[in-house]
């Protein structure tokens, strides 16, 4: 076996993609900021008791273990941020009015989660704590789709449901058998999900809504009126949004509204968020909470021509007027490559599509 070969679904992230992934990865993250997200750093690995506190069982099958050499105690490469960012509100900072947060950094799954998908996907996301009202739903995917239009995404296609449906409609089922329901209902198999098969064929536009008034038991009338209201906020020109009531989250974990994100040219959801008050109230401190994640990558591949490179390639040297072009040059925002004697021939391989020489004198690009 060729030792540098890596594992599946692990890749190196070239300098193309890299360049074009931390100017987006700034960009989202400024766009977080002007909107009164604070940026958090979790670590990469805790406690499993910690790390999936709150959560259900998918959240359990995705995360790698490994055993502490200096506790002996079960620990977790996080395969998601969400309930680290819930820890970090309920404990480190212990604030009684709301709490807007955001992330970005690598998180690691056993298998791929989509077609499209590495298992070290990059997550930027935002969560907001403290307010149960339909308001912070509609900041947050307000916020998911100003980020993928940040990110080039012109099309953007949003699927809305409520897991609370489900559980209304389930109450009563356990163990194997609810979980074998709440399958059947996510993969839309209308056979296996039974008694709740009809979720599987309630989705379409905003007028399934009405369908579903018809077709559903009363109880479940405040979920429908929040999901017509968040369709109605979220509706802009260059987004479509649909209903649909199998579409149960992503970790099992949400507690109600939650949302995908969908474009042209991909298979997979490029960003899922959603309500997930019961995370935090495991952690000991019930604070409602709201938020979206991306995979940084997923939308660098989206985005082409990001990573294109300009770059002034200057000769080698050590006179004062050429350090001081360079200089201003640099200071001005452009990359400036210094050349090494000897390596002429590979000029090419530099990037560079500009050159520093000196005319009449002066330095000057051309």
């Amino acid at each position: 076996m060729r030792r540098w070969l890596l594992p599946e679904h692990i890749e190196d992230v070239l300098p193309a993609e890299a360049r074009a992934m931390e100017r987006l990865r700034r960009a989202i993250l400024d766009l977080f900021e002007t909107h009164g997200y604070e940026l958090v750093a979790p670590p990469l690995l805790e406690y499993v008791e910690s790390l999936l506190s709150g959560t259900g069982r998918d959240l359990d099958l995705a995360t790698f273990k490994l055993v502490d050499q200096l506790s002996g105690r079960m620990m977790g490469v996080r395969a998601d941020h969400t309930p680290q960012v819930a820890r970090i509100d309920a404990h480190l900072l212990n604030r009684q009015g709301v709490t807007r947060l955001c992330y970005c950094g690598s998180v690691l799954h056993t298998v791929p989660e989509g077609m499209t998908k590495m298992r070290e996907p990059i997550q930027i996301g935002a969560e907001l704590y403290g307010h149960a009202g339909l308001e912070a739903d509609v900041e947050i995917a307000r916020l998911m789709i100003e980020a993928l239009r940040r990110a080039g995404i012109e099309r953007i296609h949003i699927d809305l449901g409520h897991p609370l449906i489900y559980r209304t409609l389930a109450a009563g089922e356990e163990g194997e058998r609810a979980e074998e329901l709440f399958n059947a209902v996510q993969q839309k198999d209308a056979l296996a999900a039974g008694k709740l098969a009809v979720l599987t064929t309630l989705n379409g536009g905003i007028e399934v809504l009405e369908r579903a008034r018809r077709e559903l038991p009363a109880s479940v009338e405040p979920a429908l009126a929040d999901l017509e209201k968040l369709a109605r906020a979220c509706a802009s020109p260059g987004v479509d949004i649909s209903v649909d009531l199998a579409e149960l989250g992503g970790f099992n974990y949400e507690s109600g509204l939650v949302f995908a994100a969908f474009t042209p040219g991909s298979p997979d959801a490029i960003a899922r968020g959603g309500r997930y008050d019961e995370v935090g109230k495991s952690f000991g401190r019930a604070r409602p909470a709201t938020g979206f994640t991306m995979d940084l990558r997923q939308l660098t591949a989206l985005a082409p021509g990001n990573g294109e490179r300009r770059a002034i390639l200057a000769p080698p040297g050590d006179e004062r007027e050429l350090r001081e072009a360079i200089a201003q040059l640099r200071a001005k925002g452009e990359v400036v490559v210094v050349e090494l004697p000897g390596h002429e021939g590979a000029r090419e391989e530099s990037g560079c599509d500009r050159k520093l020489e000196k005319k009449d004198g002066k330095w000057r690009v051309t």
